[in-house]
Order: C-alpha cells, then sequence, then structure tokens
C-alpha cells in the first residue's frame, strides 16, 4: 500500500513516518509540505492513500482533496481540528481522522481507507451527525434546490455534479441535507415532498 504524506510540518511527517514506516504492508513513498505539491507528488508516485493535513499555506488541504478528487488515490485527512469535517467530506475525503489518534487507530483507519471504507474519528462523527440533525425543519439553500431540480428531472449523481461544475461527493452530501431537511429517506420522496410543500413546481 503506496503512502504519501501532505504536512507542513516536518515533525508532524516524522512522527507519521515512524509510526507508518515500520508496517510491512505500508511503503511511504513521499511527502508534501502543502496541497500544491501534494497534487503534483499524488500524480508523479501514483499513491494509494494519501494522509492529508488541512490547513496549510498556499494551496489548502481541502482545494486539494478537491483537485485529487478522481484522480485515482484516496485522501485520508488528518488534522488537529475537527470543524473542517463537512468541506473534506464534501471536497472528496474518504475519512477524516485527528492527530490525537493513536498510531494503532491511524495504521487501522488507512488501511480500511485503502480498501473503500469511510473513517470518521468519534467526535467528527459526532459534528457530522449534529449539522445533519439541526437543519432538519430549516428550508433548502439555493444549492439544494439546483440539486433537487435536477434529481427531479431523472438527473443521476454523476449527471447533477457535471451540470454543476462540483464533485460527486457534494452532490450526496447535499442530498443528505436535503433528506435531513424535508424528514424523508431516499430521492423520490424527497421529491414528492419537495412538491408537496411547494419548493418544485411542474
Amino acid at each position: 500500500m503506496r503512502l504519501l504524506i501532505a504536512d507542513d510540518h516536518p515533525i508532524v511527517r516524522d512522527g507519521l513516518r515512524a509510526a507508518l514506516g515500520g508496517e510491512p504492508d505500508l511503503e511511504i513513498v513521499g511527502e508534501a509540505a502543502d496541497g500544491a505539491e501534494a497534487v503534483r507528488l499524488a500524480a508523479e508516485l501514483r499513491p494509494d492513500v494519501v494522509l492529508m493535513d488541512l490547513r496549510m499555506p498556499g494551496m489548502d488541504g481541502v482545494a486539494a482533496i478537491r483537485r485529487l478528487s478522481g484522480t485515482g488515490p484516496r485522501v485520508l485527512v488528518l488534522t488537529t481540528f475537527d470543524t473542517d469535517v463537512l468541506p473534506a467530506l464534501e471536497a472528496g475525503a474518504s475519512g477524516y481522522l485527528l492527530k490525537d489518534a493513536p498510531p494503532e487507530e491511524l495504521v487501522r483507519a488507512v488501511r480500511a481507507t485503502h480498501r473503500g471504507e469511510t473513517v470518521l474519528a468519534p467526535a467528527v462523527a459526532g459534528r457530522l451527525a449534529d449539522h445533519l440533525r439541526k437543519p432538519a425543519r430549516g428550508s433548502l439553500s439555493r444549492r439544494e434546490l439546483e440539486v433537487l431540480r435536477l434529481v427531479a428531472g431523472g438527473a443521476t449523481n454523476r449527471e447533477a455534479a457535471a451540470a454543476l461544475f462540483i464533485s460527486e461527493a457534494s452532490i450526496k452530501t447535499h442530498l443528505l441535507h436535503i433528506y435531513a431537511k424535508l424528514d424523508v429517506r431516499d430521492r423520490a420522496a424527497a421529491v414528492g415532498e419537495a412538491y408537496r410543500r411547494g419548493l418544485l413546481t411542474t
């Protein structure tokens, strides 16, 4: 499993190399000090997983994740802050871990990310759940209405993403928000409820 580490602090990169370098199935193929370097090295080195910090100079982690989305490597966010989870996931991150995670948890998270699983630190999962619960009765945003109109017209997630020039991950996140706000569980119910409320017109 080929790993690329992206963090602007050399001491953090050294720590990650020490924590992960001894695992027989993991190979650290490169290190980047900012988002732009991470994108360049990912194209050059073809890692399976990128460990991505978010707050870096120049191109930040979220912008880098957006650039990497769909290009091959899965991205596991490793950051100090639990406040940037939604932008990171919308950009296409596969998981979100905090830097205070013990080494064995980090190793498990890297392997899970490589398998295509979504990894969320407990604090992050709680924050995301809170975010989804808060707008349960709120009105839809302009972008959510745009997504819903496309879905009502029969667009797939990929087609909606292309039409709005955003990632499929962003479409999925918008749909989760729509379901929560309309108190429904799927696309068809969301469209039906939106027509019932007068949010969509025929």
